[in-house]
């Protein structure tokens, strides 16, 4: 996997300055109140929605007050992820047809949602106008909520980048696939050079044994300690957060278009994500010292 990943195109292209001229990628944005925990993948298809919502429904039933804000905007999802259907999108909160109030709606599981529009062209680059409403809508909300999980969208494009850079904590979301481990070290790759991140934290989805995870994550770092230095001068950290293994449940609340959490409580992928909502919890959203 070595020299898959520190050889592919997408690993070594991933810091190139994008074509056309068009805005870069953005280095953390300035605190902007409450905990903000950035969902991330490198390829689409690796369940990064279902980890979102999966997750806010975890950490809900811990006590916190959660909201999960799709940031993949033009090319959402999450509705369809939670079966809901939205009269009011990002899209109309940014385009001034309704206020910001009516965007959030309570999801299945208890929590806090604000949904984007789905096939929306105009999302598909940071334009100053979506930089600014994106920017003001979590300004808003985040400091109403004990954490606000950011679903963003896949790879690496400017949208993506820039609402990474708004989250105080990265999670990024992984398969064992080759190819989601390369693109999940170029993303990582991007976060360390352009955003100056000296730490993210990895999930590995569909794993198909105990451990497998912790074992991609070892790898992972041996490459990037190889081939990724932070601003520190030292190699980028990668914190493994937890494993959710293959299991057909998954597929079974995905095609019903239920929460896990709620459709298969018990089952060994809902079981991890509980366990992954109990590190979170511990290591990100405890105050100091407790």
């Amino acid at each position: 996997m070595n020299d898959a990943l520190s050889s592919t195109p997408a690993a070594s292209d991933a810091t190139a300055p994008q074509p056309g001229g068009g805005p870069q990628p953005h280095a953390i944005a300035p605190a902007i109140g409450g905990r903000i925990i950035a969902v991330t993948s490198g390829k689409g298809g690796v369940g990064k929605t279902f980890v979102s919502a999966n997750l806010a429904a975890a950490l809900t039933r811990r006590g916190h007050r959660v909201l999960v804000l799709d940031s993949d905007l033009g090319l959402a999802n999450l509705d369809v992820v939670l079966n809901l259907h939205p009269k009011i999108t990002l899209h109309d909160v940014f385009t001034g047809r309704a206020p910001l109030e009516e965007a959030v709606i309570q999801a299945p599981g208890g929590f806090s949602v604000v949904l984007a529009g789905s096939g929306m062209v105009e999302y598909s680059r940071l334009t100053p106008s979506v930089r600014s409403e994106f920017l003001n809508v979590l300004r808003t909300l985040a400091p109403r909520y004990d954490v606000v999980l950011l679903d963003t969208g896949a790879g690496i494009s400017d949208v993506v980048l820039y609402s990474v850079s708004l989250a105080s904590e990265v999670l990024v979301v992984a398969t064992p696939e080759p190819t989601s481990l390369t693109d999940a070290y170029a993303a990582i790759k991007v976060l360390a050079k352009q955003q100056k991140r000296q730490h993210v934290r990895l999930v590995v989805n569909q794993a198909a044994r105990p451990g497998d995870g912790r074992a991609i994550t070892g790898q992972l770092q041996q490459v990037l300690n190889r081939f990724v230095t932070t601003d520190t001068g030292e190699p980028m950290r990668l914190i493994h957060m937890g494993d959710i293994p293959a299991d057909p449940s998954v597929r079974d609340a995905v095609m019903r278009r239920q929460l896990l959490m709620q459709h298969m409580p018990g089952s060994q992928a809902a079981l991890a994500i509980a366990q992954l909502a109990a590190k979170v919890d511990s290591t990100l959203l405890q105050p100091a010292g407790s």
